[in-house]
């Protein structure tokens, strides 16, 4: 059941993964590390959110949360992952193919260079955070903070929270709500930032 949130908002706990993918694939149009991933390609990245949200939504515990307006609109999203949650070999390589289908080798060569980057940089029995991101027209307008809010309000993390970020900008945003730096990591042109929180 949605709760009732600020402004008219509302959060919804259980936002569909399709709506979710194509929000995210616009917020992210910007986003280093998923320019990189996508060859700055509209179709591969919208493709790509699609295939990876698909394959998050069968994971036990999976999260999706999201901010919606009053005319049912999805406002922002977010995603997270449970402590040691992660997909069968089946849908592992259903994603690989997907990936690889709709999005090219080069994207899925690329996101498993991502992933390999940042393996086990987490916190044991903190959640990931995976993606936030706001509707392009309303960034700066407090709905990423309102989400982000109820994130860490609402997830029972008593490991805390990890996340990744190759968004230099993103750094002090993630520190003003309690998340420190754990290792940079280069990765072709880019340079990703591990950060986590602390439990509560």
């Amino acid at each position: 059941m949605p709760e009732t949130g600020a402004k008219g908002s509302r959060i919804n706990t259980d936002p569909a993964p399709a709506a979710c993918a194509a929000l995210l694939a616009a917020a992210f149009a910007q986003e280093p590390a998923v320019s990189w991933i996508c060859a700055g390609s509209a179709p591969v990245r919208t493709h790509w959110f699609r295939a990876t949200l698909r394959t998050h939504a069968g994971l036990d515990g999976a999260r999706r949360t999201a901010l919606v307006g009053a005319d049912g609109r999805l406002l922002a999203a977010a995603v997270l992952t449970p402590p040691g949650a992660t997909p069968t070999l089946g849908a592992r390589a259903l994603w690989a193919a997907r990936t690889g289908l709709r999005c090219g080798p080069r994207a899925l060569a690329r996101t498993l260079r991502y992933l390999n980057a940042t393996d086990g940089c987490a916190p044991p029995g903190a959640w990931t955070l995976e993606f936030i991101g706001v509707r392009p027209d309303l960034k700066g307008r407090g709905a990423g903070r309102l989400l982000l809010d109820h994130v860490l309000a609402a997830t029972p993390a008593p490991h805390g929270l990890y996340l990744t970020t190759a968004h230099p900008a993103n750094v002090p945003l993630y520190r003003h709500f309690g998340f420190a730096t754990l290792r940079e990591t280069p990765l072709g042109p880019i340079s990703v930032t591990a950060m986590s929180r602390a439990g509560q």
